[in-house]
């Protein structure tokens, strides 16, 4: 029993004690006449009574009461009551900390309060609230301002010292001592104008025939060769595309080799990618031996090519300079020895030499995607040996070399420097030209891998901070253009002004949108190589007619075509074009399942034209004029018509022909004043559909038009042809 419930007994006793007086009080003033006694049955054991005695009411509550001191004083203890905790108002934050360059959300943060509380601390500054984002950045007197205006303080944030991050790159070794080196194989790039024979020198040398298996009879992606002379000695070639979108493959040849022969056509001359190639060789300061091919051919002028080359400061011996010139045959395999000869001798002179212990160096000279093999790359190994098990970094992606082989697909088991080697093993496949290092482990690799990709995330980073703030800086400029006019005038009803002014361009929005999608054409691109690909994107980059039509490069990648590529372009209802690769069966049938388009080739020109005839595809047919006849206007008179009064002109026809159903234009001193078609034409008051030349007749506009002597009626009819789309990628 607690103690609300023996307050309430004691109050109950009480009350019912006071009752029982005040109704004896009442029994003992009535007359006893009046009185009536319970029956004894009632109260047994005794007479009537008509209430508890004083002495059991007292005895009663005495009992309560002690009962509740009992409870009371058990164990040492009062009753637990609970009691609530007063609620304390909360108290504002009196100290803000600050630092610079705070955002508006930051400030809003650290002040423990919304943005707009920001906004209205900041109506009566200098600042421009309508350009004010949460993310723009303010300055520190505006950062104080706030602060002081809403009462509180301020105090300047430690500065948190960032730890910075240890360098775990991978860089080459310290040149090697000189009593370590060895000789070793040159390393020669052939280079020069597309169909001038550099693949067929190739098969000539090691007596293949590579040229007649590629595509339209060139060499497209680069290939590495190691050829055996009679001689004994050992060259590794290195061949070019000669077309003019692989210009990097021919670069990054050029910097990868100790030789160049440079191959001119002795009927054609220094061509465009003939000049291409010299830029390239002295940019990488590697010595040319000049061939002068197609030498047995009538038309052959040999001495035009050294002339021509003069301007190019490509001197030959035969004028003084240090370039050898070999006259050969490709085709006919004349002077090859020659050539042969003139590049060893180069070689020896140059005294060639790499170091064959340590980790290994080299360059990825092309990479791909085997189905059986997985990524893939050619190298060419410049320091160190390459056996199986070596652990390599290459861009950012790593290897541990499973398999290697030659150009002819056989198993090696190592590979010296000036060897071309494949490589087979890489988790992912780096891009060509990059520079291969062996490290110790796996886990070192992993280091390198990791630091790389960091770093490249840096430099995005800090590429996109210049891209936002160069944003800020042209809506600041807009804003403020858009102020002009405004100055008067609140915040609020600046902002009210701007929106009606901006009101039907906003409306427009939509419509633009769809517009410019309707003019975008997505596409994928696959590619065999990764050189490849990357010559495609240097056309694509070349693209300058966005103002027609959007090219949107939505994916690019190595390999066949895959589920992934066809799901891509569903998605952004593009075109998949493939070079060089495969669509297998059920790829295809997905596609024509999807209503998407797969166009593959196998030489880049044609695969650039037919995206130049997808590009075109998108345009809207454009409206042709073709005037069929023309008509001078003779005399003028009026044509009543039930209560109108029609206009007439009497005409002859001066050229061709005109026809009733077609369109017409009325032209005055040179200028067109209506278009549209007849209502009439008539021939000697008879209706007509047409009428010849010298003919002359009457006719009548849909438009009331005064007509005058010496207007011309011309009529034309509208064709719509197809637009071609104004992008000119070099070919």
């Amino acid at each position: 029993m607690n103690r609300g419930m023996l307050l309430k007994l004691e109050n109950l006793v009480q009350f019912h004690g006071a009752c029982c007086q005040l109704h004896s009080l009442c029994c003992s003033q009535a007359p006893r006449t009046q009185r009536k006694l319970l029956p004894s049955s009632t109260y047994p054991g005794g007479a009537a009574q008509l209430g508890p005695s004083h002495w059991q009411r007292d005895t009663f509550i005495s009992a309560a009461l002690l009962q509740y001191r009992l409870l009371a004083t058990k164990k040492g203890k009062g009753p637990k009551t609970e009691k609530l905790s007063p609620v304390k108002p909360k108290q504002e934050k009196q100290e803000v900390e600050i630092w610079l360059k705070m955002t508006v959300a930051e400030l809003a943060d650290a002040m423990d309060k919304d943005i707009d509380h920001v906004y209205e601390a900041l109506l009566h500054t200098d600042v421009d609230l309508d350009s004010l984002e949460p993310d723009s950045v303010l300055n520190e007197a505006s950062i104080k301002d706030v602060v002081k205006k809403c009462g509180m303080k301020f105090k300047w944030a430690k500065l948190k010292e960032e730890k910075v991050r240890e360098n775990k790159d991978a860089v080459k070794r310290p040149p090697a001592d000189a009593a370590s080196l060895v000789p070793r194989s040159p390393v020669v790039t052939i280079m020069g104008h597309v169909d001038h024979g550099k693949t067929t020198l190739l098969d000539q040398l090691r007596e293949t025939q590579v040229a007649a298996m590629e595509a339209g009879g060139i060499t497209q992606h680069i290939g590495a060769f190691h050829v055996h002379l009679p001689s004994g000695e050992k060259i590794t070639f290195l061949d070019t595309p000669g077309h003019a979108a692989f210009s990097a493959i021919r670069a990054r040849g050029a910097h990868v080799t100790d030789i160049v022969i440079l191959v001119v056509a002795a009927e054609d001359g220094v061509m465009n990618q003939t000049i291409e190639s010299i830029h390239h060789a002295k940019s990488a300061k590697v010595p040319i031996i000049l061939a002068i091919n197609k030498c047995d051919k009538p038309e052959a002028d040999p001495e035009r090519v050294k002339r021509e080359l003069l301007a190019h400061d490509v001197i030959c011996e035969e004028y003084g300079g240090d370039v050898q010139s070999v006259k050969i045959s490709a085709l006919k395999g004349e002077n090859l020895m020659e050539l042969a000869e003139a590049t060893v001798a180069l070689a020896e002179v140059m005294e060639l030499k790499a170091d064959p212990k340590g980790l290994v160096e080299g360059t990825v000279i092309e990479s791909r995607t085997d189905k059986g093999k997985g990524p893939v790359t050619t190298a060419i190994i410049q320091r160190g040996t390459l056996k199986n098990g070596c652990v390599l970094v290459a861009g950012n992606s790593w290897a541990k070399v499973r398999l290697m082989y030659d150009e002819n697909g056989r198993a090696l088991k190592a590979a010296a420097p000036s060897m071309p080697v494949q490589i087979v093993g890489w988790r992912e496949l780096p891009s060509a030209g990059d520079e291969i290092l062996e490290v110790e482990s796996e886990q070192r690799a992993h280091e390198v891998v990791e630091w790389r990709r960091y770093t490249e995330g840096q430099k995005k980073l800090e590429q996109d901070m210049e891209v936002i703030e160069a944003k800020q800086k042209e809506h600041r400029e807009s804003y403020k253009k858009g102020l002009e006019g405004l100055e008067g005038l609140t915040w609020r009803q600046r902002k009210r002004a701007q929106y009606k002014a901006n009101k039907q361009l906003m409306a427009t929005r939509p419509k633009e949108r769809m517009e410019s999608d309707s003019l975008t054409y997505p596409v994928i691109i696959k590619g065999d190589v990764d050189g490849s690909v990357e010559a495609i994107l240097s056309v694509i980059d070349t693209y300058d007619a966005d103002n027609q039509c959007e090219l949107d490069l939505v994916h690019f990648g190595v390999g066949d075509v895959s589920e992934n590529d066809v799901s891509l372009a569903e998605t952004f209802k593009g075109t998949v074009y493939g070079f060089n690769v495969h669509a297998h069966k059920a790829i295809q049938q997905l596609a024509t399942k999807k209503g998407i388009e797969i166009k593959l080739h196998n030489i880049i020109y044609r695969l650039i034209d037919d995206l130049k005839d997808g590009l075109s595809s998108k345009l809207p047919p454009a409206v042709e004029e073709n005037v069929i006849g023309e008509a001078i206007v003779l005399a003028t008179f009026d044509v009543t018509i039930g209560k109108k009064k029609v206009p007439v002109a009497g005409c002859r026809v001066q050229k061709g022909h005109l026809d009733k159903k077609l369109k017409f234009k009325l032209c005055r001193h040179g200028d067109i004043i209506w278009e549209g078609s007849l209502t009439s034409l008539k021939h000697h008051k008879n209706d007509v559909q047409s009428v010849k030349t010298g003919v002359e007749c009457g006719l009548s506009l849909d438009k009331e038009m005064e007509f005058m002597v010496g207007d011309e009626i011309i009529c034309y009819e509208e064709k719509e042809i197809s637009q071609k789309i104004s992008w000119d990628p070099g070919f």
